[in-house]
């Protein structure tokens, strides 16, 4: 049996779930970033709206959650917390290939929607910044 075929499927499998939560939280914490830019210049001019800011900055972090959980799924199917497929078995690379094409979409998804989300959130700081009573429509 090849190198490919006694590793490469769990290393692909590994591979997906890594980046599902790596990828995520990277786009968490760029849009975090871009929501906590605008919200320092609304804070530098009104402190008094520290805990709306601190809501609107923290929705992009979600993503980073979400990524953690599929992260914590695919380890449990392939078997690393006592489920579903054993690890000491060598896993078929067409099965790494299936946790790795799984979890790409939460790679992906979490890292631009995370950035999109810092950019909705900047938005409605600003929105806090002229009219006040109105900041929560940005959560919508």
């Amino acid at each position: 049996m090849s190198f490919l075929e006694s590793f490469g499927g769990l290393a692909l499998a590994l591979l997906g779930a890594s980046l599902a939560v790596g990828l995520s939280c990277v786009g968490s914490a760029k849009g975090t970033g871009i929501a906590g830019e605008a919200g320092t210049g609304l804070l530098s001019e009104d402190p008094s709206n520290s805990g709306k800011v601190m809501v609107l900055q923290l929705l992009p972090g979600t993503q980073g959650l979400y990524g953690m959980a599929v992260f914590f799924v695919a380890l449990i199917r392939m078997g690393f917390m006592g489920n579903a497929l054993a690890v000491s078995e060598a896993m078929s690379v067409q099965l790494g290939l299936q946790f790795f094409s799984a979890c790409m979409p939460m790679a992906i998804g979490g890292l631009l929607s995370a950035i999109a989300q810092g950019r909705v959130a900047a938005g409605s700081i600003n929105i806090l910044a002229k009219k006040p009573d109105d900041w929560s429509k940005g959560l919508i």
